[in-house]
């Protein structure tokens, strides 16, 4: 069973509720999204981090029912 778009964002935004979060279904199977987030929580964090936070916030569905993320994060600008 695929995860729904509005579902990775509802579990990113709980995680990090300042989110400013962009997600594109890239086959059309609602298995292979790519999901742009950008949040304050960011700030002096190493990418990795920064999708550590992600990967954390989607509580164990990556690999499994979420197939695969492509993810862009940032900070945002000041």
């Amino acid at each position: 069973m695929a995860m729904d778009a509005h579902e990775i964002e509802r579990m990113i935004k709980a995680a990090l509720p300042d989110a400013a979060i962009e997600i594109k279904d890239l086959a059309g199977d609602g298995d292979h999204y790519a999901a742009t987030v950008t949040s304050a929580a960011f700030k002096g964090k190493t990418r990795v981090q920064q999708h550590q936070m992600v990967y954390a916030a989607l509580q164990g569905n990556m690999g499994g029912v979420l197939h695969a993320l492509a993810l862009t994060t940032k900070a945002p600008d000041i």
